[in-house]
């Protein structure tokens, strides 16, 4: 932008420069105030112009500015930043970067002013949508041929050039129903280089509804339901044939399996016996072994058993011995400890009976002692002389006591 900028100053410049050799050349001081009257007015009035338009254009969103030089054809395109623009020089115009719409409305209606043609000769209406856009990529050099009015006047001719001889192939009732996307596809594929040649990308073409006459339209429809109700019939039969087929497959693959698995199972069986047989060939020396181990273990088993009831019994016989030598040697003991505790008793009465004989009065100390435990106050009438403490207690004659003494 600074270079433009520069150029507009440069071509200001030139102009004052010119001015100035005006200036120069004029001989009196009149002409040379008249000249700067003149020379003001001009730059006024340019200043004026360009303030009323300014020089200036800003490319706003979703669309494109195209700069042409009016004098060489040259052209440049901008989508964003502000672009000088220089009037008398320069042209400028902007074109949108968003997809586009056309739609014939003149031809939706089957009674509208330009309906379209089918095979018959039948006048029908179509509800056609055009999705379009510029081609960003060549807009510099196709903007000159650009008219105002892409949709009116390039969209639509080449739509119509296409869409016109394109429906009269077919009939009514293909385009009504049978070959709509075959129809839609073919729109697209020979319009799309059409387009393309004008500058202008095609995005898609939506193919709507149609639109016939009302008595045609009602003979279709009654048509359209009875082939639809024809169409469900074979279907129906077209199914009943399937499901029976699918019965029959059904049951010969469900008999195919059933063979199948009695061949599996009568395989399995001899594999197993075969595979019982190889390891029967195995197990039955095995088996005899494990025999022959039973028996050399009930063997020694039956010697062990025999050799410790064996050392049992002779344990019991020496423990007999060792029981009747004990049972023995104490009735030895306990009768040697009779005797000496019998001689002990005899030794100590006669030494008790010699004592008694020479201190009488002990038996009253031993029968004192005895009692002592027993009874706290013993009152008794005095003993006659020489007689026992205990004589009145016990009831024994005093006179048989004497005679005894």
């Amino acid at each position: 932008m600074s270079d433009r900028f520069e150029a507009l100053i440069g071509l200001l410049g030139r102009l004052g420069a010119a001015i100035g050799m005006a200036l120069r050349d004029a001989g009196s001081a009149a002409r040379r105030a008249r000249t700067r009257l003149v020379v003001t007015a001009v730059v006024m009035a340019v200043g004026y112009g360009l303030y009323l338009h300014p020089p200036f254009a800003t490319a706003h969103r979703s669309e494109v500015l195209v700069r042409t030089n009016v004098f060489d054809g040259s052209a440049s395109a901008y989508s964003a930043g502000t672009v000088l623009v220089i009037p008398g020089f320069q042209q400028l115009r902007r074109y949108p970067t968003r997809d586009q719409v056309y739609r014939p409305g003149e031809s939706t209606r089957a009674s509208g002013p330009a309906p379209f043609q089918s095979n018959e000769g039948l006048s029908l209406g179509v509800d056609l949508t055009v999705r379009w856009a510029i081609d960003l990529s060549r807009i510099a050099q196709m903007s000159r041929e650009f008219p105002d009015d892409l949709n009116a006047d390039l969209v639509r001719p080449a739509v119509q050039g296409v869409i016109y001889p394109l429906l009269a192939r077919y009939t009514v009732r293909e385009i009504f129903s049978s070959k709509r996307t075959e129809i839609q596809e073919l729109m697209t594929i020979e319009l799309r280089p059409k387009l393309a040649s004008l500058g202008l990308i095609l995005r898609g073409v939506d193919m709507g509804q149609v639109d016939l006459p009302e008595d045609y339209r009602a003979e279709m429809e009654k048509l359209l339901a009875e082939e639809l109700e024809t169409e469900k019939v074979r279907y129906t039969l077209q199914l009943k044939e399937a499901q029976v087929k699918e019965t029959q497959l059904v049951a010969e693959a469900d008999k195919v399996r059933r063979q199948k698995a009695a061949e599996a199972a009568g395989d399995e069986q001899v594999i197993a016996a075969r595979a019982q047989e190889e390891t029967m060939k195995h197990i039955l020396p095995f088996k005899q072994k494990q025999i022959e181990q039973r028996q050399l273990e009930a063997e020694a088993e039956k010697v062990a058993r025999i050799r410790t009831a064996e050392g049992a019994a002779e344990a019991r016989r020496i423990e007999a011995r060792g029981e009747a030598d004990s049972r023995q040697k104490l009735a030895d003991a306990e009768a040697y400890r009779l005797e000496v505790v019998g001689k002990s008793t005899a030794g100590q009465m006669q030494r008790e009976g010699a004592l008694i004989a020479e201190y009488p009065l002990l038996i009253q100390k031993t029968l004192a002692d005895k009692l002592s435990d027993k009874v706290q106050v013993i009152i008794a009438p005095t003993p006659a002389p020489g007689q026992f403490i205990g004589s009145n207690l016990l009831g024994v004659d005093p006179a048989k006591t004497t005679a005894g003494h």
